[in-house]
């Protein structure tokens, strides 16, 4: 039973006591305090329709930011930021890490370097040649 309801009840049983509400004090009392009740009644129905509204919006706005999750993080690999601290999430398909012979300092390079087949250390200034292979060609003839 809903509070507009109970105080429906309430109302029928003033009326059911015929209450002489112009003469009798008692009788404007219980009047009035039915009177607030029922306004207490339609103002907690309509909290409740609003606040129906809210988590129907919430829940709305819950699920957008699941999508958005999903499309920001799906690609990210855990594997890949554990094994070198987070830099390596950073590296494009089209960047490569390698260390400097000289100084050993990391260098990162696109595959235009590659192409080219030389490279100089930003670091120590030192020139060097990379020879490309292939580590799965290497470790097929390793094992035969």
């Amino acid at each position: 039973m809903t509070i507009s309801e109970k105080v429906a009840y309430l109302k029928g049983l003033a009326d059911g006591l015929e209450l002489d509400k112009e003469k009798s004090k008692e009788s404007k009392l219980i009047t009035k305090i039915i009177d607030v009740l029922e306004d207490l009644g339609f103002a907690v129905e309509d909290l409740e329709v609003e606040m129906e509204a809210v988590t129907d919006g919430l829940e709305s706005m819950a699920e957008d930011l699941s999508d958005v999750e999903t499309m920001v993080f799906d690609d990210f690999d855990e594997d890949d930021d554990e094994s070198c601290g987070g830099c390596c999430s950073m590296l494009d398909d089209d960047f490569f890490e390698i260390a400097c012979p000289s100084c050993g300092e990391d260098i990162v390079i696109d595959e235009s370097v590659l192409d080219i087949g030389e490279v100089t250390c930003p670091n120590c200034g030192d020139k060097f040649s990379m020879d490309l292979v292939d580590e799965s060609e290497t470790e097929t003839e390793e094992e035969e």
